[in-house]
């Protein structure tokens, strides 16, 4: 594979991503079902996801209408091997629920592979591990901030 294709690969999956979060954070299942091919597969520290139908069902579970949210990939690392690739994201999120008093926001690495279809890249798996989290009470604002670190901050353990 030559070079130039190689980077056009690399920019589409990179547009994939930024929709799989535009689509996320402002609700949208069908956006996030065009993101995935049929069998996809999801880890996320909740659930475990055998099918692109669960992964739709999970998220839109969890993610409540009076939720807001952002979620940003950021500093991806992309592998492409012909028709599949890899790819590695730092993900910075915030959610706020402000009928349950409650804000979040932390880190954490997502893992993908994709898949090249006549529809273009689209995601086989996805999931992510947390670096850390921070939440609070947003009635008390950043003075009640309770910090989580996830295992994966805590370098080999050997």
């Amino acid at each position: 594979m030559d070079a130039v294709q190689t980077l056009l690969d690399i920019e589409q999956i990179k547009q994939l991503k930024h929709r799989y979060f535009r689509f996320v954070d402002t609700k949208d299942w069908e956006g996030v079902a065009s993101c995935f091919v049929p069998e996809a597969t999801a880890g996320y520290p909740q659930q475990e996801c055998g099918s692109r139908d669960e992964i739709i069902a999970f998220l839109s579970r969890s993610m409540v209408p009076e939720m807001v949210s952002m979620h940003q990939g950021h500093h991806p690392e992309i592998t492409v091997a012909g028709d599949t690739a890899t790819g590695t994201w730092y993900l910075h999120d915030k959610v706020f629920l402000p009928s349950f008093d409650f804000a979040l926001e932390g880190a954490a690495l997502y893992s993908d592979e994709y898949v090249r279809t006549d529809q273009g890249w689209l995601k086989t798996r996805t999931a992510y591990q947390r670096m850390f989290e921070t939440s609070w009470k947003i009635s008390e604002g950043p003075a009640s901030v309770n910090l989580k670190q996830g295992e994966i901050s805590r370098g080999p353990q050997g």
